[in-house]
């Protein structure tokens, strides 16, 4: 890595934050930027920018972490509800390049919304939509 990467930086110590959890491959942390109390974020300690760019063992690491950060916020906040997420991609919200899951606690009345504007997808776009992917899964 030849960049400056915040979550790296944190992930070996050199930045502060407010660990959760730590394993060989993971670190959890609560978000400095939180919508809710607990909001945490798990990022695999060795660099990748984008759930894509990791490798699979990675990927499944970070779940591991993500799972036992929301047991661990069921247990210790007793939210009524808790979110997962994860963005790839500017467009898509990812501000710090560096893969990583958000646990965000949820109460009932939060104000928090996630939830995009949805309608029903035409059955003819989503065969070819279908199709395309199917081409390409590995």
């Amino acid at each position: 890595m030849t960049e400056s990467c915040t979550f790296c930086d944190i992930a070996d110590g050199t930045e502060p934050a407010y660990r959760v959890y730590e394993d060989e491959s993971t670190l959890a942390f609560l978000d400095v930027n939180a919508v809710s109390d607990g909001h945490t974020l798990v990022v695999p300690k060795a660099h990748a920018p984008t759930l894509s760019a990791a490798d699979e063992e990675t990927v499944a690491a970070v779940f591991r972490t993500v799972r036992r950060v929301g047991r661990a916020v069921e247990r210790a906040l007793e939210p009524d509800g808790y979110n997962v997420f994860q963005s790839n991609g500017a467009a898509a919200g990812q501000d710090v390049f560096h893969l990583h899951a958000h646990v965000v606690p949820r109460w009932e009345g939060d104000g928090i919304h996630f939830s995009p504007s949805r309608e029903r997808i035409d059955p003819s776009r989503g065969e070819r939509v279908a199709d395309a992917l199917r081409e390409v899964v590995e």
